[in-house]
């Protein structure tokens, strides 16, 4: 799976759970590769191996893989059991109708559907518990899951059109851009991420084995979204990680050798969800956050291997994407 990185935000997430019932949350951390003082970081960023092994640890110790945000729990092995019961449909359609039911006989507080009209597809989330507050994390998790299976079944990330959220405008919004769409309503009658109604046609892809090889990986390649590594951003983000950053090509110059106009790699990247913009700068960041938390690379080492001419662009950048500069990340990531 391509290399990412996943905002301190979930992972405080994660953890309220645990911490309400006064449980120490600190081995947990510590298991996963994740340093305690980040959490003091309010634009820290982990890796998806370290956030993927806090939550198979915090869903192991709550026997929850909801993390205590429904009534019901959603018992550990609950997803796997999901995933093999969608691989025997026939299209994407079929799929996102046998998903949904289930998630409706697994849970009590969300209401799931599955929403179709002349051109556009939602899947849609309704709270239906109790309590007065949203359970945030409870419809983020949600969203990752159903769009993260959806992607995964037809081999392809499919492009959401637009994210609607029931509940105000949260403080880590910025990430919903990335994670769903530049097109963001929030205080709305429902939570729905919507895409073109032309992709629940697709067919599924999927059988037993590959099911095995996504759930290993699984929910790193959940929190990311299913990335396929065939695809157009895939292998222009392996292209570009594998050469010096002042090597990286503009954007005409790639299409040329990629062998193809730029108007058609710009579709390709489009119905990906992707743009090349996008796709540089998001791997700025995460070769930064690798290189400070698993290299003995000095600061300034790092801001050449990424193409800034001096070291305080670096910084400035740094602390632009993640709110601390490079020395403190660095001293806060590393485990204590």
């Amino acid at each position: 799976m391509e290399k990412g990185s996943v905002s301190i935000y979930f992972v405080q997430s994660a953890l309220e759970r645990l911490r309400a019932l006064g449980m120490d949350t600190t081995p947990l951390l510590v298991g996963a590769g994740i340093s305690p003082a980040l959490l003091d970081s309010p634009h820290g960023r982990v890796t998806p191996q370290g956030f993927s092994a806090l939550w198979l640890g915090v869903a192991a110790a709550l026997d929850d893989e909801l993390f205590g945000q429904d009534a019901r729990r959603m018992k550990v092995g609950s997803f796997a059991m999901l995933t093999y019961t969608l691989i025997s449909c026939d299209t994407l359609h079929s799929a996102l109708r046998r998903m949904v039911r289930c998630f409706n006989l697994m849970l009590d507080d969300f209401e799931c559907a599955l929403e179709v009209d002349a051109r556009v597809a939602r899947l849609a989330i309704r709270q239906t518990g109790s309590a007065h507050a949203p359970r945030i994390f409870g419809f983020e998790t949600l969203l990752m899951m159903q769009h993260g299976l959806a992607c995964w079944l037809v081999g392809r990330r499919i492009p959401v059109l637009a994210a609607s959220f029931s509940y105000p405008e949260p403080s880590r919004s910025a990430e919903y851009r990335q994670m769903y769409s530049e097109n963001l309503l929030f205080d709305q009658n429902v939570t729905a991420l919507s895409f073109d109604k032309d992709y629940l046609a697709l067919p599924m892809i999927q059988d037993r084995r590959s099911a095995k090889t996504f759930l290993r990986g699984a929910p790193a390649n959940i929190v990311l979204k299913y990335k396929n590594s065939g695809g157009m951003a895939a292998q222009i983000r392996r292209r570009l990680r594998t050469a010096s950053r002042t090597e990286w090509p503009e954007f005409d110059a790639l299409a040329v050798a990629l062998h193809m106009a730029p108007s058609t790699l710009r579709r390709r990247l489009d119905d990906e969800g992707q743009t090349f913009q996008l796709i540089k700068d998001q791997l700025r960041r995460d070769m930064a956050i690798d290189f400070l938390c698993h290299s003995t690379r000095s600061v300034a080492e790092i801001a050449s291997e990424l193409g800034f001419a001096e070291a305080s662009g670096f910084h400035r950048a740094f602390k632009k994407w993640t709110g601390v500069n490079p020395g403190e990340y660095r001293q806060r990531a590393l485990p204590r």
